[in-house]
């Protein structure tokens, strides 16, 4: 069975219609891109997966369960975490306070015991800053605990931001145009960052691109959109020689 299967997904905006007919599935554990030119449809795709946007048509399953209908905490409970192209952290809260909030979607006290401060309320509040201190140190973000987020370099907020999401410890991490205002170095470093969390949390990561670098170095298989419909799919080498890509990054008809 697949992580995550989608078949015949559509989406409308009104008279727009934003995503049409997407079929897509994944494996555990597997590295994969959505790719496609500024207003593909990548962002929708997320949207639709963590329930942000409900499908107008088609199915999402994650491990054989339907999800479109579900609530964006439902479908993070079961599994599936996300980050976002342009940052979203709690800027005003501190950096150990952001994965903290992360950690509260399973938490095993009631409102009555939080609410009095008894029962397990004490002993899971100690677990949760434990787990998130150690998250924060592997990402060498420890020094900086009681930092605001907002007084973090460009950088480090993207990696709390990651942080953050894996706190939920997620099965499918989704990562959206990571690469967002990163120089080429920088690029080079977030590829190897990018393996290195997949092999330290066992993830499974599915991110959306328009950088054509990040993607063919990193990504076992492309899926390509353009105005909302799939026009190529496969591995990485035949997608960046395949005509109809090059037409839609360069936007005239290119002759193989």
């Amino acid at each position: 069975m697949p992580l995550l299967e989608i078949s015949r997904l559509t989406h409308r905006f009104a008279g727009l219609c934003a995503l049409s007919d997407f079929n897509f599935s994944m494996e555990p554990h597997e590295l994969v891109g959505i790719l496609g030119p500024n207003g593909a449809g990548k962002t929708t795709v997320f949207n639709l997966i963590t329930g942000v946007y409900r499908a107008s048509e088609g199915h999402i399953q994650f491990e054989g369960r339907e999800m479109v209908g579900l609530t964006p905490h439902q479908i993070t409970r079961m599994g599936i975490a996300r980050t976002f192209q342009n940052i979203r952290l709690f800027k005003e809260l501190s950096v150990l306070d952001n994965v903290r909030i992360a950690c509260y979607g399973r938490v095993a006290y009631t409102p009555l015991e939080a609410l009095l401060h008894v029962g397990r309320f004490r002993a899971e509040e100690n677990r949760i800053t434990n787990q998130a201190l150690d998250l924060l140190a592997i990402f060498k973000l420890d020094e900086s605990a009681r930092e605001k987020a907002k007084n973090l370099p460009y950088g480090m907020q993207r990696r709390l931001e990651i942080a953050r999401a894996l706190a939920t410890g997620p099965k499918l991490l989704l990562l959206d145009e990571p690469a967002a205002g990163m120089n080429p170095n920088e690029i080079l470093q977030l590829m190897e960052f990018i393996r290195w969390i997949r092999q330290t949390f066992s993830v499974t990561i599915l991110l959306i691109e328009h950088q054509m670098r990040l993607v063919m170095g990193i990504c076992e298989r492309l899926v390509v959109l353009d105005f909302g419909a799939t026009i190529a799919a496969g591995l990485p080498a035949d997608i960046q020689a395949n005509p109809k890509v090059l037409e839609a990054y360069l936007g005239e008809e290119v002759n193989p």
